[in-house]
């Protein structure tokens, strides 16, 4: 009889309506492989919050199956994590609904991001923007995750799935699981090259601080040449410090991530060199480290039937859990149980 413990339930979704930088991999996703061996892990792409701007259809067809491809690159091993795209997964949008008539106006009225978005978005202030947190609660809760991972633009969000779970507890008893925040694991924080003191961003529209996981080598060699780094000049220029040389810092932030060395070994590396030398040996190393990643979801994303498989795989074992907990939800709320 197995007596071990199961493990803890972890879920994030990725919206996927821009391209994988460097960024984003060195700073989250590089680290998410070693989830696998401590948690349940759920990671699906969250195409139905794209909805909330308007969107080349075939262009987020595409960008979805091109992100899902590319995090097996990255390391996610299918076998190991469940895969999928929430539209394919129903009960995402039922249990929106629901959560929609749970979640009270005023909370929706004080969303950050919704005020942000708004701003961006003048000419389609559209009800998915405003009422996007209730989905993403239903996105959260149907799995009844024990951790949520989260950034500082997400807190907001997880808690105000708290207090919805709280809520609906308090008045049909237990049903959801109220997950706690994740605080990940710290990987790289990687700046636009061209400005280090604004993250490197997937929805930079003009991109030329930004490297993409799957760009060619030869443009991500051009941007680290161009990179920002300062006036100071000839021996000792290399040396890390944040507040005052911030592109210098950006660099070696990045060059230590893709070659495992620590500052102190990198000032060393190029006590004599200056930062022409230094900008190129970084570009080199990032070429590198994005190269099989590149190759393996090339590969991937050539193989239609493969990635239809993993799709239909993902949405089987997800549906399966999000399933009993919408069955759960409909009964206490009152709902006429479907006869299958």
């Amino acid at each position: 009889m197995d007596t071990s413990t199961p493990k803890k339930i972890m879920l994030s979704g990725i919206k996927p309506t821009g391209d994988l930088t460097l960024g984003s991999y060195l700073g989250a996703i590089k680290n998410w492989a070693e989830r696998a061996e401590q948690f349940d892990c759920y990671y699906f792409m969250a195409d139905l919050h794209a909805l909330t701007i308007r969107n080349d259809p075939a262009l987020l067809r595409r960008r979805t199956l091109e992100q899902l491809a590319q995090y097996v690159a990255c390391g996610l091993d299918p076998a190991k994590n469940t895969l999928f795209i929430q539209s394919h997964v129903h009960q995402h949008a039922e249990l929106g609904w629901v959560l929609n008539c749970y979640t009270m106006f005023g909370e929706l009225s004080r969303m950050t991001q919704f005020k942000d978005k708004s701003a961006k978005n003048a000419d389609n202030i559209n009800g998915g923007l405003f009422t996007y947190p209730s989905l993403m609660a239903a996105d959260i809760l149907l799995y009844q995750p024990d951790y949520v991972p989260v950034g500082e633009d997400q807190k907001q969000h997880v808690e105000l799935t708290r207090d919805v779970a709280q809520r609906f507890n308090n008045v049909y008893g237990p049903t959801f699981k109220v997950p706690e925040p994740y605080i990940p694991k710290v990987g790289a924080r990687v700046m636009d090259l061209l400005d280090p003191h604004s993250k490197m961003s997937k929805s930079d529209e003009v991109g030329n601080g930004r490297v993409l996981v799957m760009e060619d080598p030869a443009s991500i060699m051009k941007k680290f040449k161009r990179a920002v780094t300062d006036s100071e000049s000839g021996a000792g220029c290399v040396r890390y410090d944040a507040e005052n040389k911030p592109g210098v810092a950006n660099l070696m932030q990045i060059y230590a991530a893709c070659t495992g060395k620590s500052f102190e070994e990198i000032e060393r590396e190029f006590a004599e060199a200056g930062y022409g030398v230094f900008k190129s040996a970084v570009g080199e190393a990032v070429v590198e480290t994005l190269r099989p990643i590149r190759e393996e979801a090339s590969r991937l994303m050539a193989d239609k039937s493969y990635l239809n498989e993993l799709c239909k795989t993902g949405a089987e074992k997800a549906g399966y859990i999000a399933n009993k907990t919408l069955r759960k939800v409909y009964k206490k709320v009152g709902l006429v149980p479907r006869v299958d």
